[in-house]
């Protein structure tokens, strides 16, 4: 089983980067699940319907989340009851949406979870214990998959070593940079700190230089615009044992 897992995808133009790319990378690399992170896919902030359609309609097979899932309140119709996007397990229960979807391969069936760190985000349950309470709700399932979206990249290396041959993957998200240590750890999960992000090149995790330069000299209001440049999308494929669910290889990957 082969799996890509996409960075956190910015506003419109990562939107589009996606239609324009997804389909015909997926078939050149015989991607069986693609899986994104579409928290920042609205123009602005957050996620929409629109946004989240855009996404599914260019063939992502489900949308994780994180800290900005609820900054829109028309997505949570839909958070409530779209089986494709799914917000961290470790908010309050009461919350809109799921925590995590089976995805019913036909030769394999896979667990995708979404996960939020504590270091600066202040999730509700500490998502250690969290996982270990759906690990068991999930345990029929030969392939499972996080998507740990955390401030902290030694909050994420813990996290991969702790789960290390619980899960099949642990991909992480938020921080919006791609790191150079994809990896088998020693138990077979795959593993990378952080995918990166789909958005422009030459920005600030996807926001225009010139903005995020000011707010950061000044301290200042600012609203931070996606400029209209180049983009990228970055990710990582991860080929998966569907028998053991084991990772047999990793490699992040940048498509421009």
């Amino acid at each position: 089983m082969i799996v890509f897992a996409i960075g956190d995808v910015v506003g419109s133009q990562g939107c589009e980067f996606v239609r324009r790319h997804l389909s015909s990378f997926k078939k050149l690399n015989k991607i069986d699940l693609c899986i994104a992170n579409g928290e920042n896919s609205a123009k602005g902030n957050g996620i929409t319907p629109e946004s989240a359609r855009h996404l599914l309609d260019s063939g992502v097979d489900i949308i994780t989340t994180g800290n900005h899932v609820y900054r829109r309140r028309e997505v949570y119709d839909l958070l409530d009851t779209s089986r494709n996007i799914i917000r961290p397990a470790n908010f309050y229960k009461g919350n809109p949406g799921s925590g995590y979807e089976i995805a019913d391969m036909g030769f394999t069936r896979a667990a995708v979870i979404n996960l939020m760190g504590k270091v600066d985000l202040n999730p509700d349950e500490n998502p250690f214990t969290c996982i270990d309470r759906i690990l068991e709700e999930v345990s029929d399932c030969p392939v499972k998959l996080v998507d740990f979206h955390a401030e902290a990249t030694s909050e994420k290396r813990a996290m991969g070593f702790y789960l290390d041959g619980r899960v099949s993957a642990l991909f992480g998200t938020h921080t919006h940079v791609q790191t150079a240590d994809a990896q088998i750890l020693e138990k077979g999960t795959g593993y990378i700190t952080d995918l990166g992000m789909t958005g422009p090149k030459q920005s600030v995790i996807g926001i225009s230089p010139e903005i995020s330069i000011n707010w950061q000299k000044t301290g200042m209001p600012a609203r931070f615009d996606v400029p209209d440049l180049p983009c990228m999308m970055c990710g990582c494929i991860f080929e998966i044992d569907d028998k053991t669910g084991k990772t047999v290889s990793v490699q992040s990957v940048t498509v421009e």
